[in-house]
């Protein structure tokens, strides 16, 4: 499952939001050639040292792609860069401060009479266009800005306290429309034969995945309360301790669901007809007074015993877990999602991309190593044209 096989990215990219796009075209076959600083790389690879002395941000986004360093405000690898696009590359991504890839000549708007094939994807915090910048385009965005400014943190936390995901969502979410719109551009140029430019915004991805609490407060109404990990307008759907001091989560989602809860799980087949709790809305209102009665009926009760009378009633539930279950969770290991694959710490375990690893060869994704910084230079320059001396001389004047 390698549809990408034979196209070339080229990559200036950092942190998360390209690398993961790039990431995900290279588990598709695409050759990704991640160009980053001589000495110090993708200061990703900084974040921590958790992988066996590797940063898990790193590891993560990173496999199956080439590094090649160059020193791009140096003059000769500057112009190693244009050749390098030029001949080689059908999509170059880039997520680097605005403006940046137009200094180095590499802007859609540069390359595009000399490849006018060429996918150009630009990733930057508020958008990247020069015809709409919008008084935000030049300030810095990391990702936990981007969830504040696109009013995710302020619907996310308990109501006393306000918070940000547990992981780079805004990030994530760049990153997987870079992904899913240079796919469309390749199929475009498929029927055209155009390239064309991709301008992704951390704040309109992170906008566009905030579609529901934006129509639930249209028009002025009053947004999502803040409801720690419960869900904020539907009820009863989040966590309740059991008896053994465990937590299950468990969610309702229609009136045929409520009335089996009631006679099943909570053994209170009357409090259906309550008419505090007809219907969702009143649910949501009277939330209090209905958590007290499902606390009362689980506190008799371990983890396990509560699932088993969810399951029996056919109610959503999922056990509250944390990294090390995750790691260890049974159903991926019954559909054998994890492989593994190379860094230069060895060998470590990798989950396949969702939706490939069939039963067929044709199922499998690519799963190539992690790059140390700058192996595939010496190669990627020899392509170029670049003999040993002249490689030499690039590395004595630090342009590599």
């Amino acid at each position: 499952m390698q549809p990408l096989r034979g196209l070339t990215v080229v990559t200036l990219e950092h942190a998360i939001a390209a690398p993961f796009a790039t990431r995900q075209l290279a588990d598709l076959g695409a050759r990704v050639i991640k160009i980053e600083r001589p000495g110090v790389g993708d200061f990703a690879r900084g974040y921590d040292q958790r992988v066996r002395g590797l940063a898990s941000h790193f590891v993560w986004t990173n496999r199956s792609k080439e590094s090649l360093t160059l020193d791009v405000k140096h003059p000769r690898a500057a112009e190693l860069l244009l050749k390098l696009v030029v001949d080689k590359a059908d999509v170059v991504v880039q997520n680097l401060a605005p403006g940046a890839a137009a200094r180095l000549g590499i802007s859609y708007a540069a390359l595009r009479a000399r490849r006018p094939d060429l996918v150009v994807c630009d990733i930057s915090g508020y958008g990247d266009d020069a015809r709409r910048p919008g008084p935000y385009r030049d300030k810095k965005a990391y990702d936990l800005l981007i969830q504040s400014e696109s009013g995710f943190v302020s619907i996310t936390g308990t109501p006393d306290e306000p918070s940000k995901a547990g992981l780079s969502i805004a990030d994530i979410a760049a990153g997987m429309y870079a992904y899913s719109n240079i796919l469309a551009a390749l199929l475009q140029r498929n029927i055209d034969g155009r390239g064309r430019r991709i301008d992704v915004s951390m704040l309109e991805a992170m906008a566009e995945w905030m579609g529901y609490p934006l129509y639930y407060a249209f028009e002025g109404a009053t947004p999502p309360p803040r409801a720690g990990a419960a869900h904020a307008t539907i009820y009863p759907y989040g966590p309740f301790p059991a008896g053994d001091g465990k937590t299950v989560m468990l969610g309702l989602q229609n009136e045929r669901e409520w009335v089996q809860f009631c006679d099943k799980v909570l053994r209170s087949p009357l409090l259906a007809k309550d008419e505090r709790f007809a219907g969702n809305a009143r649910r949501t209102a009277n939330r209090e007074a209905l958590r007290e009665i499902i606390v009362q009926t689980f506190a008799g009760l371990t983890a396990a015993q509560v699932a088993e009378r969810l399951d029996a009633a056919q109610i959503a539930n999922a056990e509250l877990r944390d990294m090390a279950g995750l790691w260890q969770h049974e159903q991926l290991a019954a559909r054998q999602r994890w492989r593994s694959v190379d860094t230069p710490a060895g060998r470590v375990p990798a989950l396949l991309p969702p939706g490939s690893g069939g039963d067929d060869d044709d199922g499998q994704p690519r799963l190539d190593a992690v790059p140390a910084l700058g192996q595939h230079t010496e190669a990627i320059l020899r392509e170029l044209g670049l003999d040993d001396a002249a490689i030499a001389a690039l590395r004595a004047e630090e342009a590599i």
